[in-house]
């Protein structure tokens, strides 16, 4: 749990591999997943590095396999299982599966260029068929008429240019020539342009010649001699097919395997290429950063040669990326965190807290016990069959996106049962469990209601209202014209005190952060002038909302005032003519202003006035920064060689820590404010997607349910099914997303600015499972 709340302690380790056993050694760890290498050569070029003919082999190796997946998967051959992780071959073997890989290449080419020209030449017989067929009633014509002249016979890839070609043919014989075409009933595949060079026209329209016999026996001869070459072709070409695709076969079976070792071997020496050489060039000299937690683990790992390497933790001034180990639940929460920026290191982490608002406040506005169930469902069926590979391994980035999100998913759909049992609602139906506590007979025997459908609920009517319902909003407000006046009410300051509880808990974590980081003087010059400014003001909000629910009643409620009337004058300092809300408000009020407007210089120079006076100390201060100092110097000399502690030691500027400090000042004050309205978007997004509800009850299955007759229950089936697609595409699809998106805004706009700061670098370990792969994301594997 400490990790997920701020995650994991980072040092910095020198690793000293030897250099013949540097590969198994990064082999190891790449399996292990445990590290994150520094780069020791920056000034380096990459094309410049030790190991760049490696890599340079490794990418045409690549380049190979790519091409025989898409090989194989233009034959249409599955690959098998991805079962296997193979390890790293050793260095010697490199070569072997290169040359491997390179016989392989040349072969599948040499097999595909010959298939490629037997299906041109089979494809150019067939050609010289149909032309025969179809030009014979051509030549008949012509010679019943007794036409002299050469006869040519051409064959058309396109008839879309024959009108050109015919106009450009009479204007080159000067109207000496007859043309006669006929479409081909069979479809032949895309030819290539083969013709005589003799004809520079016939060459440029495409058209392909073949000569043509000169008499019928002449002509009989050759068709006869053009089938049997047909069936020859035929012959060779489906046996060139099948040994083709036996080599594609053979090859599809260690394909996965080939991408897996090239792809860890290509990461090796990546990795090789950031490490130094010591002064003797036996040594390599890798600096990797390393959670605390694992460096017995990487201590205990073994390398397999002669000479030991060894482990050496080493301080360091630099900021250690962020870990936070997730798991498949906590996985997406984390993410919707990151989305908004990777942590400092050690600072608090949203995501614990963001497991259960986050659902929280998408249920308060998607509250519906209908659709909560109906999501929920949909996500517990994806987190049963989470191991499905056809369910993981898809191109759908749509899909992608929800199966990632599963739990999340799960989550919002059980707090929506929650929120729409707490609001009685079931489809825009309520729910009539417990019994309603109302009788609306006295108002029918008091004449205030004649049993109409128009019915507006009273609870000063005696003997109305008999006691609170159970569990949520009563039943009956689901027939009474004034629900939505009541339920207006009820969700606008609900919606105010959620938000301001929200805020309120994300100041107060902002403690974890002055605390762990030693910044005592930020609980009093921040944490506690945030902490009054909001409680002052708006946590006053909340108390008058509480106490107007708890002392006025049903009977004196027309009598009660107006909390925002009360609101407004307590900041213009005026109440006159408005009746107090309880004895001394006046004065508490006037307290509370003024300590909220105390707050603000104290938020705005405290910090920057203590830090500047901490910075050149008093006389006393300044001996004990001489003592400081020279340990500073001393630790300067012996990492860096120099004398100087500026080098090392973090400067101050009180012009820009002033200026900072300012802008979030003006930030959280102003914010404070726009903040607090923004939650009112709870109320909002509740009500529209109530009333988006109901409206499609009352339009699509209130219609089918009216039907009376026979005929009723076929018309209902229709109906009903409209009604599911338009619940599901409009009322969970569009609504969930927008409701998704308000509360993914409310987290990091209002809740998490109070004390993340989100501007760290995220921890990125040497793992071969991590290692993206360019065929996974052209969809070959």
């Amino acid at each position: 749990m400490d990790s997920l709340l701020r995650g994991e302690e980072l040092c910095l380790a020198q690793l000293f591999l030897q250099s013949g056993s540097a590969y198994d050694c990064i082999s190891e760890l790449g399996e292990l997943g445990l590290v994150e290498f520094r780069d020791l050569n920056p000034s380096v070029n990459a094309f410049q590095r030790k190991h760049v003919n490696e890599i340079k082999n490794c990418e045409e190796m690549e380049r190979i396999l790519g091409y025989l997946l898409r090989e194989i998967k233009k034959a249409d051959i599955s690959l098998p299982e991805r079962d296997v992780n193979p390890v790293a071959p050793l260095p010697k073997h490199v070569m072997a599966i290169m040359e491997q890989l390179q016989r392989l290449e040349v072969e599948l080419g040499e097999v595909t260029r010959n298939k490629e020209k037997l299906q041109k030449n089979l494809l150019e017989l067939r050609e010289y068929t149909h032309m025969l067929r179809i030009t014979h009633s051509f030549v008949q014509r012509t010679s019943e008429v007794s036409v002299s002249g050469q006869k040519v016979a051409g064959f058309f890839t396109s008839t879309a240019k024959i009108e050109a070609f015919e106009r450009m043919l009479w204007r080159v014989c000067k109207g000496y020539t007859i043309l006669s075409y006929a479409e081909v009933d069979e479809y032949l595949e895309d030819p290539e342009t083969v013709g005589f060079s003799r004809i520079t026209v016939l060459d440029f329209y495409h058209c392909h010649l073949y000569p043509y016999p000169t008499n019928n026996d002449e002509r009989n001869d050759v068709v006869e001699g053009l089938k049997t070459r047909i069936q020859d072709l035929h012959t060779v070409l489906h046996r060139t097919e099948d040994y083709l695709r036996q080599v594609l076969m053979k090859a599809s079976e260690s394909v996965y395997t080939w991408v897996i070792q090239v792809k860890k071997i290509k990461a090796i020496y990546y990795i090789l290429n950031l490490c130094s050489l010591d002064v003797t060039n036996k040594c390599l000299i890798a600096e990797v950063w390393c959670p605390v937690n694992d460096i017995a683990n990487l201590r205990r790992r073994k390398s397999g040669a002669t000479v030991p390497s060894f482990v050496n933790r080493i301080p360091t001034s630099d900021t250690p990326p962020s870990l936070i180990r997730t798991n498949k639940f906590t996985s997406g929460f984390q993410g919707i965190v990151d989305a908004y920026g990777v942590g400092n290191y050690r600072e608090v982490n949203p995501a614990p807290f963001t497991i259960i608002t986050f659902p929280f406040l998408f249920a308060v506005m998607f509250g519906d016990l209908g659709h909560g169930l109906i999501m929920a469902l949909f996500a517990f069926w994806m987190v049963l069959y989470e191991n499905n590979r056809k369910l993981k391994n898809t191109r759908n980035e749509i899909w992608n996106t929800f199966f990632e999100g599963r739990y999340i998913i799960l989550m919002m759909g059980l707090f929506s049962i929650y929120t729409g049992l707490i609001y009685n609602d079931c489809f825009s139906k309520s729910l009539n469990i417990f019994g309603s506590g109302w009788s609306v007979k006295a108002m029918f025997t008091a004449e205030m209601w004649n049993g109409n459908r128009f019915l507006t609920l009273d609870p000063n009517v005696t003997g109305v209202f008999k006691g609170p319902y159970p569990l949520g909003i009563d039943p009956i407000w689901n027939l009474a014209t004034n629900r939505l006046t009541f339920l207006n009410s009820y969700k606008m300051k609900m919606s105010v005190i959620i938000g301001i509880i929200h805020m309120s808990f994300g100041v107060i974590l902002s403690t974890y952060n002055h605390l762990h980081f030693r910044k005592k003087h930020n609980l009093y010059l921040v944490f506690l002038p945030e902490l009054l400014f909001l409680l002052c003001l708006f946590g006053y909000l909340v108390f008058m909302i509480f106490y107007k629910w708890l002392v006025f009643s049903a009977k004196d409620s027309r009598e009660a005032p107006s909390i925002l009337i009360h609101f407004i004058n307590m900041f213009l300092m005026q109440g006159d003519g408005v009746p107090p809300l309880y004895p001394g408000q006046t004065g508490l009020q006037i307290f509370l202003v003024v300590i909220a407007v105390l707050s603000v210089p104290v938020l705005l120079l405290g910090k920057p006035i203590y830090l500047n006076w901490l910075h050149n100390g008093s006389q006393r201060l300044g001996m004990y920064r001489v003592r400081v100092l020279k340990w500073v110097t001393s630790k300067c000399v012996h990492r860096c060689g120099k004398t100087t502690p500026n080098i090392c030691s973090p400067t101050f500027d009180f012009a820009d820590e002033f200026l900072h400090q300012a802008i979030h000042t003006i930030e959280y004050c102003l914010g404070c404010v726009s903040n607090t309205a923004s939650y009112l978007r709870l109320w909002a997004l509740s009500l529209a997607h109530a009333q988006l509800s109901d409206v499609l009850w009352a339009m699509v299955m209130r219609v089918g349910l009216r039907m009376d007759t026979r005929l009723g229950v076929l018309f209902l089936v229709p109906v009903f099914s409209l009604f599911a697609v338009l619940t599901v595409s409009i009322l969970l699809v569009m609504e969930g997303l927008s409701a998704f998106l308000h509360a993914l805004r409310l987290h990091w706009v209002e809740f998490q600015n109070k004390f993340y700061s989100g501007t760290g670098v995220k921890f990125s370990p040497f793992s071969f499972s991590l290692l993206p792969s360019s065929f996974e994301h052209d969809g070959l594997l």
